[in-house]
């Protein structure tokens, strides 16, 4: 909200110009070795110790040849600004690797509030440097250094609360094809980030920094329930599936029951995100932003299918079948990128257009696809589903339809308009959809699930102190936690 009003779009643009590439090299190693460490039943010091010096090394390969690109990027883009930003932001490529193995084990260890406090506190010293750069005056540098101390703060916070020390590398059972699963994981992300990044691709380079300023604020904004809800429970759906993974009713009972969580919030959250979206723009960004609005609610309704799309990782790394994640993300990438293409004519909105419509076709056949190694039946999912996109769908034409009785408030111009507007439509929609809800379950079931998952989730009730004893006839693996005995 302050950036927005301290920086341009323009401003935001040329930092994901870079980011478009540099996020893809950055996530070497987290991408790939976290969910090697999180799903193998046996690890020791000198595997971890193997694997994170090859993550390193490299990383280090990458940040060099990243930095060195800056030249051909802006030739890309007709932008000279950014061949200075390339060098700066090619410094987390290397920093983000030096905790990348020390956050994996802290999720092993079932630690998951150690590393959501270490991932909120960097933000928060992100945000703080990146205004006070703006406030001096530094344009889209602000935004560079902000992205370096993030993830310097992320690196330090993992060395700091998980003190495990790497040893020497040495030979060590399971180096070899704990890398290839790594590997397959990785490039099964690279397809799927290329998936999602080749609209900022296509929108900087056709129509320039200023429009894909508006498009990225509005992107940010529709992955950001992805980012807030799914992303930090995917560690513990994986943990808990893989170890499931060989009994068929109780791992399709598990994973029925977080999409049904998944989709209650998702498929509100987006229905109402659809409506407010210009207004929520509005409030959020101020003035000169009313495109990204616009942008926005082409995005709102293809949130909760987006959230529930993307849990056909779960299954494909709960089950050890990295190759099938790797070859659906290459079916991805393709159909996706082909819409865009079709969808470019009409500009930034068309590629969100794009978007929402991929998730709606992907999401049945994605999951079919991850889940038929298992015998994962989709006619229990979609009976999961269904009732709650029935009644997002019917409150957000009854909040049309009351909205519309208040004229007044529909035109009503200014920031502080549309605040009130945005709780207003949000009151009556929610109130149409919880109504919907209960009315098509035939009761509060669906409710009294997410709130017992929720409390199942409490961090007295998951977080393990002590670590499993997974060793095999090798040293065994200590993770010391900062205030904690090492087991």
């Amino acid at each position: 909200m302050i950036l927005a009003r301290l920086l341009t779009p323009a401003d935001f643009g040329i930092v994901t110009m870079v980011t478009t590439f540099s996020l893809l090299l950055r996530s070497f190693g987290q991408n790939g070795f976290t969910e090697l460490i999180l799903q193998r039943e046996e690890l020791t010091d000198p595997l971890v110790s193997n694997l994170f010096w090859i993550n390193l090394g490299i990383a280090t390969i990458l940040t060099l040849a990243f930095a060195s690109s800056g030249p051909l990027l802006a030739l890309f883009y007709h932008n000279s600004a950014v061949v200075q930003v390339t060098e700066g932001m090619a410094l987390t490529i290397g920093i983000g690797s030096l905790g990348y193995i020390h956050s994996a084990l802290l999720q092993r260890a079932m630690h998951f509030k150690t590393t959501a406090i270490i991932g909120f506190a960097a933000y928060v010293l992100q945000v703080i440097i990146s205004i006070a750069l703006a406030i001096a005056g530094w344009h889209y540098w602000a935004l560079v250094w902000g992205s370096v101390t993030q993830t310097a703060a992320v690196a330090a916070g993992g060395w700091l609360m998980c003190r495990w020390m790497p040893s020497r590398p040495r030979r060590a059972a399971g180096t070899g094809s704990g890398f290839k699963f790594a590997m397959k994981v990785y490039w099964h992300f690279a397809f799927a980030y290329m998936t999602g990044n080749t609209d900022n691709l296509l929108v900087g380079w056709r129509f320039g920094a200023h429009a894909l300023g508006f498009y990225k604020k509005a992107y940010d904004l529709f992955v950001m329930p992805q980012t807030q809800l799914l992303s930090p429970i995917s560690g513990v759906a994986v943990r808990t599936l893989s170890r499931v993974s060989r009994d068929r009713e109780q791992f399709q009972r598990y994973f029925l029951r977080a999409i049904s969580v998944l989709a209650l919030v998702g498929m509100g959250v987006g229905a109402d995100f659809a409506l407010v979206g210009g207004d929520l723009i509005r409030f959020l960004f101020g003035p000169g932003w009313e495109e990204a609005g616009r942008i926005f609610t082409l995005f709102g309704p293809g949130i909760g299918i987006m959230l529930l799309y993307n849990t056909h990782g779960w299954i494909h790394l709960s089950i050890g079948r990295p190759e099938r994640y790797f070859r659906w993300g290459v079916m991805e990438f393709v159909f996706t990128v082909t819409l865009f293409l079709l969808a470019l004519r009409w500009g930034p909105s068309g590629i969100a257009l794009a978007w929402t419509i991929s998730y709606f076709l992907l999401m049945f056949p994605g999951l079919w696809y991850a889940g038929k190694p298992i015998g994962l039946e989709m006619g229990p999912v979609f009976a999961v589903i269904w009732r709650f996109f029935v009644a997002s769908v019917g409150a957000a034409c009854g909040t049309v339809l009351i909205i519309r009785a208040m004229p007044h408030l529909v035109t009503a111009p200014g920031a502080s308009s549309a605040l009130v507007r945005m709780v207003a439509v949000s009151f009556v929609f929610f109130g149409l959809y919880i109504g919907g809800v209960i009315a098509l379950h035939q009761g509060l079931k669906p409710l009294s699930e997410t709130v017992s998952l929720l409390h199942d989730l409490l961090p007295e009730r998951t977080v393990s102190r002590t670590f499993p004893a997974d060793f095999d006839g090798e040293e065994a693996l200590a993770i010391p936690v900062w205030g904690e005995e090492a087991k």
